[in-house]
């Protein structure tokens, strides 16, 4: 789409004023050629202005967001608490012990509303009335449907304001692009390094919004009465079906997809009582390998028992515990799960943990003594850290890559069924030394940058930035239970793009040692590809307001196909200046219905407008040379005579037609459609439709330039392996693939076998004088050790491609048609054979 068309689409209605000025840009730049100094430094100042603009706004909106966030929390604080008192004062003899319709004691509500004034900074009694009434049930009820409306009018707000940052940074680009192309200036650089740096308004994150509203909504869902509960609850449960699906998610499509996630579930926030910070949702793993890159290789095969091992942090670089951390895969064919697991470690003591100089015995035996473990779970932790310590040893792995990303996570505290995680700001960066540079100086990571995104500290070629955020859906459902609805609906819709068994360290290793890796994922031809999809009706998971502006379009659906559409919309009447033309025929022509006269003043207006019309097609007709008596031109110049008058009336007010003024203002309107006055309408109409014109021809050629910068998208289903690379296929070996490559062979021994009885029986019970017997015991004989050494070969072939875990075509196409023509033959040899003998 044409940004000039889709920013109007797009933008929200409120703020239209607060967009980049687009138009008034693109032709402050056309109104100035050619291009003088004094045009430059002009536009300079008008860029800088917009940036100011947009970041000013931004801003404040952002605040403004924050503040009634924080104002509609304690009002549901406050809400609640009037509710507790009037459950108190109606059902006093279940006081302390009685519990309300949602299985909640007064004592919950009052724990509730105490957690949230304490999050909130204090109390909230300076909020209330001053009245200190007691609200009914019902009131309460409606205050709270009231409240989920204006908590989803402020989802809204924070999924427009994501859009306006989108909108106008791509706005800002395309036009400093269009003006490097038509003036011959280049500003393109200093656009970059200068005003981006002092307007940065791209750059502002919307998760401290999200935060907070997620604890809202979810306050209001549930009137006051939050779930409650470990967020590791449930997770061993064993009557559950789990599944773990990957996805890759459009920068555009981010914030839109947090704030439709949040509707179902809350943002998973680990200390309630701390608020939210950026470095929060910070995560940080160093990945181990060794310069074979064994475990690379193991991971991306799926090889059983394939390891991964990393060290992992949460947080600023600053934090001292460290998760050290082994995941282990196993194939379904084990009966065993891929597993996780882990021990934390002080960060002053990796070092020598990893070199063999210290070992975690003594700080696990002192968690028993503490009480906070079993013997058998230090027994298993023990383990677990003297396996990794050995392996880091004889292997000899190393700090290889850095992954970094800031991860939301939602999921219903107590609840394990549903988990989603949401990593943005991916980036992979080189801990390796196998180039002969040494990065982490014997130490166990680098120490040259911490969490600022996108770590300008690194070289560019020792860092990968990924493009995507990450989505990660865990479900773990009963046996024969389908995933929730909105889930489905969320993997069907234009929001994510699926990827199966995507990870992290292989891409990280794929892209930034080349030199070492042969085989790539599947995933790797598919980066230059464009992963946004149109949206469809399918695409139920949009941010809509609860009583949307027709005029605003930011927060709708702008599915073509959108069910919303197909409904009657409301329209408003046409107002003074925005006269259609088929309109007013229509209302010249329907007196009784548009200007509501009687029947009898309906019929003398007819007559009236009827005699007027005739009038003026034989003057017409006088000045065009010909006859006003052609019948079927009346009804036509009748309609140009309305166009005209609505014509005309776009540029001179006192055309305009009001329906309550007299029939006289109607013919002294008439009377000034002169020639004088009908050429200069011409004129006007005709300059009008060469700045269209104009304006087509600037809209094609910009969408050219955003086809040739690759905006269009693009949809690709077969790829190529990069150079002397090879693409590792996701491939499922199990025993049965091995054992049905030994049935084979079997089988075909087993018939090599055969015909090697018929061949010596044929040698024994015939004379040593008949010839023919004995070539056709030597048929038999070759055909039975041609199968066996077909069939050697073949299962040889088959059990090293399965060891490579090769994707090719195991079915054997000619073997048993080969050795099907040499039996006939033999067969044909041997009766033709005897039958010339008779």
């Amino acid at each position: 789409m044409k940004f000039g068309r889709r920013i109007k689409d797009t933008l929200y209605a409120e703020w239209a004023d607060q967009y980049i000025a687009y138009g008034a840009l693109k032709k402050q730049i056309k109104g100035n050629l050619p291009w003088t100094d004094t045009a430059e430094e002009q536009f300079q100042q008008s860029l800088n202005a917009e940036l100011e603009k947009c970041e000013r706004f931004q801003r404040d909106k952002s605040e403004e967001l924050f503040k009634r966030i924080v104002s509609l929390e304690k009002e549901v604080v406050d809400l609640v608490r009037k509710a507790s008192d009037e459950a108190e004062e109606s059902d006093a003899e279940a006081q302390g012990t009685g519990e309300d319709a949602n299985g909640h004691t007064p004592g919950d509500v009052e724990r509730n509303v105490h957690d949230y004034r304490d999050d909130d900074g204090g109390s909230d009694d300076e909020d209330d009335d001053g009245s200190g009434s007691v609200l009914s049930v019902d009131a309460v009820e409606e205050r709270f449907r009231e409240l989920e409306d204006e908590v989803a009018n402020l989802v809204a707000d924070v999924h427009d304001l994501a859009l306006f940052t989108k909108l106008n940074f791509t706005g800002f680009i395309k036009i400093v692009k269009k003006h490097d192309k038509l003036t011959g200036f280049s500003l393109k650089e200093t656009f970059n390094k200068e005003y981006l740096e002092n307007h940065p308004f791209y750059r502002m994150n919307y998760d401290h919004l999200i935060v907070k509203l997620s604890k809202l909504f979810d306050l209001v869902r549930t009137r006051g009465h939050p779930i409650e509960g470990d967020s590791s609850a449930g997770g061993s449960q064993n009557a559950f079906v789990r599944s773990t699906t990957k996805y890759w998610v459009h920068d555009e499509n981010i914030v839109p997809l947090k704030l439709a996630i949040m509707k179902h579930l809350p943002v998973l926030v680990f200390d309630t009582n701390k608020e939210f910070a950026l470095s929060d949702s910070a995560i940080t793993s160093i990945y181990f390998d060794n310069e074979d890159l064994e475990l690379y290789l193991g991971r991306l095969e799926k090889t059983e028992g394939a390891e991964a091992i990393r060290m992992r942090w949460y947080g600023d670089v600053t934090g001292k515990t460290i998760f050290v951390e082994r995941k282990t895969h196993r194939e379904d064919w084990t009966g065993e799960k891929s597993v996780k697991e882990r021990f934390t470690i002080k960060e002053d003591k990796l070092n020598d943990f990893l070199a063999g100089r210290y070992t975690m015995d003594e700080e696990f035996d002192a968690l028993v003594k503490k009480g906070k473990k079993t013997e058998k779970e230090v027994e298993g932790m023990k383990q677990l850290a003297n396996e990794i310590q050995y392996a880091v040893i004889t292997r000899k792995l190393r700090p290889v890559m850095r992954t970094f990303y800031n991860r939301t996570a939602f999921q219903l505290p107590g609840n394990a069924s549903v988990r989603i995680s949401l990593d943005t700001e991916l980036t992979m960066v080189r801990e390796d030394n196998f180039d002969g540079k040494d990065r982490t100086h014997g130490n166990w990571r680098r120490t040259d940058f911490g969490i600022d995104h996108p770590f300008n500290e690194v070289d560019p070629k020792e860092k990968e930035l990924f493009p995507y955020g990450v989505l990660e859906v865990k479900l773990a459902t009963k046996v024969g239970e389908e995933p929730p609805q909105w889930i489905r609906d969320l993997i069907d819709s234009h929001l994510v793009e699926a990827v199966p068994k995507f990870s992290k360290f292989i891409h990280g290793c794929a892209t930034l040692l080349p030199e070492r890796v042969d085989l790539v994922p599947f995933w790797l031809p598919q980066m230059d590809q464009d992963i946004r999809k149109p949206v469809s009706a399918r695409s139920r998971v949009l941010i809509e307001r609860p009583h949307s502006n027709p005029q605003s379009s930011g927060s709708a659906s702008t599915a073509p196909d959108s069910p919303s559409r197909s409904a009657q919309s409301y329209h408003e009447p046409v107002s003074e200046g925005e006269d259609d033309e088929e309109y007013l025929v229509q209302a010249a022509r329907n007196e009784e219905q548009h200007l509501r006269l009687p029947p009898g003043a309906a019929a003398e207006a007819r007559a009236a407008r009827d005699f007027r019309e005739q009038k003026l097609r034989e003057e017409a007709a006088a000045q065009a040379g010909g006859s006003s008596s052609n019948g079927d031109s009346r009804p036509q110049e009748g309609v140009r005579t309305v166009s005209a008058i609505a014509n005309r009336a776009k540029y001179d007010p006192s055309l305009r037609i009001d329906p309550l003024a007299s029939s006289d203002r109607f013919d002294k309107n008439l009377s000034l459609l002169n020639d004088e006055s009908l050429k200069k309408l011409n004129d006007e109409a005709k300059k009008r439709a060469g700045q269209h014109a104009e304006e087509d021809e600037d809209e094609v050629a910009e969408e050219e330039e955003e086809d040739e910068a690759g905006d269009r998208v693009v949809y690709v289903n077969q790829f190529r392996a990069p150079a002397g690379k090879r693409i590792a296929v996701p491939i499922r070996i199990e025993p049965k693939v091995v054992f049905a490559a030994e049935r084979t062979f079997l089988k075909w021994s087993h018939f090599a076998v055969l015909l090697g009885g018929v061949s010596i029986g044929l040698l024994n019970f015939i004379p040593p004088t008949d010839a023919v017997g004995i070539f056709s015991a030597g048929c038999f004989t070759i055909t039975a050790l041609l199968a066996i050494v077909y069939s050697g070969g073949m299962y040889v072939y088959r059990i090293l491609q399965i060891r490579k875990r090769r994707a090719i075509d195991y079915h054997d196409k000619w073997g048993p048609t080969a050795l099907t023509l040499v039996l006939l033959a033999s067969i044909l040899v041997n009766l033709v054979l005897r039958l010339r003998q008779l």
